[in-house]
């Protein structure tokens, strides 16, 4: 029994990681890409483009100018501050008041409260969010917005990109692979059917279509998009509006960050609980379950008893030598290797030194153990909707090409 669940566990793993991606792109293979909306050049809606702005004062130059910067004609900005005592909504007011719209207010409520609000004085047909500490490409606005001419899309998800160079940590390497690996993820998820969740650096949606979420709700992106995913309308995927972002300052951070987005998914999971049912949601309940109730809620806990189960089998095989056992050392030992590999990134990235060799089982190990702590974190009740900064590597300003 011990080894049929050691292999459940592993299998869980692998497919989390692995097996789902492969699944996907035999599934494109073997059925065609999901049939596509062809845009013509004539659709161009009017758009609000809202950014929650807490006591971002420091990254609103850069923003409010790359905003600007975007090549559609039809275009509102809404910069929403509620809660900032950093002077943001004065200086918007004084530099850019006729150019941008500001919704301030006095009380912290969060990025949630604040998005609802917006939602109240949003009269375009579709609403852009993006966060504050972002840069977006010229095109984003417009590459977005085609996406909507198919009556059956009622959300667009950008690409989030993340910006490393040499000399940052191995967190922010890690994230920057994780990116691109998790963007891959969603470009076959979008050809399948729809993507399951949007990121929040960047995404679009019918306006009609938003509903108020709860204030306390973490991972607005995902509630929000899934939601409407859950109406029958899809999620598109656009690779050509992206959203520039440099990684978290520093472990401890990025660790903060993580934690924070494991509690959400949990939350998340329990809030969306309606869309487990594969007989009423089919293939969306598939995409869902697969490559976000597994990557939260499944493979962190199995890979604990993982180690544990393996290092009791290869306990007893060294009691009692067999051929079946000798692998389970084997096994044992890899894996022994793989987390020593990890500890030795981390050990190494506290004394601000780097070996891209280790980013892998650095990062991989870093991502699982913050879920395991984000699940504590709901359990005990400790997460809220308010404003949580986090530093990030580099606030200077990016040029988005």
């Amino acid at each position: 029994m011990i080894e049929i669940l050691l292999l459940v566990c592993i299998g869980l793993v692998v497919y989390t990681y692995l097996g789902y991606g492969l699944v996907v792109w035999l599934l494109i293979r073997l059925r065609g890409k999901r049939s596509s909306f062809k845009p013509d050049g004539f659709y161009v809606p009017d758009v609000t483009l809202v950014v929650p702005a807490y006591n971002e004062l420091s990254c609103l130059p850069a923003k409010i100018a790359n905003s600007l910067e975007q090549n559609y004609p039809k275009i509102r900005f809404l910069f929403v501050t509620e809660g900032s005592d950093d002077g943001s909504t004065e200086w918007i007011k004084m530099h850019y008041g006729s150019k941008v719209d500001v919704l301030g207010g006095t009380e912290r409520r969060g990025k949630v409260a604040a998005m609802n609000e917006a939602l109240k004085y949003v009269k375009t047909p579709i609403v852009i969010f993006t966060d504050a500490n972002t840069h977006l490409n010229k095109d984003a606005v417009t590459n977005i917005v085609r996406n909507f001419q198919d009556p059956i899309v009622g959300a667009v998800a950008g690409e989030k990109r993340i910006l490393t160079s040499e000399d940052e940590s191995a967190a922010g390497s890690g994230e920057g692979l994780y990116w691109k690996y998790e963007s891959q993820l969603k470009r076959w998820d979008s050809e399948l059917h729809t993507i399951v969740g949007a990121a929040g650096e960047l995404f679009a949606v019918r306006t009609e279509l938003y509903e108020h979420v709860e204030p306390d709700t973490i991972l607005d992106d995902f509630i929000i998009s899934l939601r409407i995913a859950g109406k029958g309308y899809k999620v598109a995927y656009e690779p050509d509006a992206y959203a520039l972002e440099h990684p978290s300052f520093s472990i401890l951070d990025e660790q903060k960050r993580k934690i924070r987005i494991a509690a959400g998914g949990f939350q998340s999971i329990v809030r969306l609980s309606y869309l487990l049912n594969p007989f009423k949601y089919g293939i969306l309940c598939f995409e869902y379950v697969s490559h976000r109730v597994f990557r939260w809620a499944v493979a962190p806990i199995c890979l604990p008893l993982i180690f544990l189960l393996n290092g009791w089998l290869a306990y007893v095989a060294v009691q009692k030598p067999s051929p079946a056992g000798n692998a389970w050392v084997v096994l044992f030992v890899l894996q022994c290797l793989f987390y020593g590999a990890a500890w030795v990134g981390y050990q190494l990235e506290q004394r601000r030194l780097r070996w891209k060799l280790l980013f892998v089982p650095f990062y991989f190990t870093f991502m699982n153990v913050c879920a395991l702590a984000g699940l504590v974190r709901y359990l005990r009740g400790k997460q809220s909707g308010t404003w949580e900064k986090v530093r990030r590597a580099d606030d200077a300003v990016l040029k988005a090409q």
